[in-house]
């Protein structure tokens, strides 16, 4: 029993809960209007790509940074090294994202050969002016191919390694006494570079 002069409590328990439910009806018509929605952006696009080429990056956490997957945008670095200025970049359909940073000369060698073969391959026609207006190539002649994500897959993150039999040297290897000892030397070489400088002031301060 409770104690002392409280409040009795006063639990509202016949909320009107039917009005609050999230029913889901509307989706086989939802599916359609998405449907003719992207219909009709691509009858807009005109022959142009109907997405933007997206960047090849290793997913987060170590559970899962051997696959790859889209990303958001090429770094400043990766369109340099691909030839192209930044302006020209996002006339073309390159996207930029300016919070991404290349962490391995992988990767940036990657995602540099995929802007360059996506030169190769774009077809870029020049505005219709007075002066150009017969000089079009012929549009229909062209091998068009809209579809960006399949014409640049994004490549295996890791191969998997075919199962083997365990050599007796891999068996001998010690991995985690390799590791400490790597761990040591890098952990204290700048005292033993210190100790050895000393040293070498010393016998010079003798001679």
């Amino acid at each position: 029993m409770a104690k002392h002069n409280n409040i009795l409590h006063n639990n509202h328990f016949r909320k009107d809960w039917q009005r609050r439910v999230k029913v889901w009806f509307d989706q086989p018509g939802a599916k359609k209007r998405r449907r003719n929605a992207r219909a009709a952006k691509a009858a807009s696009l005109g022959l142009r790509p109907l997405k933007s080429l997206r960047p090849a990056v290793r997913c987060p956490t170590l559970k899962y940074n051997t696959k790859l997957r889209e990303g958001r945008g090429f770094t400043l670095e990766e369109i340099k090294a691909a030839g192209l200025k930044k302006k020209d970049a996002a006339s073309i359909g390159i996207p930029i994202d300016h919070r991404r940073k290349n962490k391995s000369e992988e990767g940036l060698k990657l995602n540099a050969a995929r802007i360059q073969a996506y030169r190769e391959r774009i077809v870029v026609l020049p505005r219709r002016t007075k002066k150009n207006k017969g000089q079009r190539p012929d549009i229909k002649s062209l091998d068009t191919v809209r579809d960006v994500a399949a014409a640049f897959p994004i490549p295996a993150g890791v191969a998997s390694e075919a199962p083997r039999a365990i050599t007796a040297e891999e068996k001998e290897f010690n991995a985690y006494r390799t590791l400490r000892e790597a761990r040591a030397t890098h952990r204290f070489e700048g005292g033993r570079k210190a100790r050895l400088a000393k040293k070498e002031e010393e016998e010079k301060a003798k001679k």
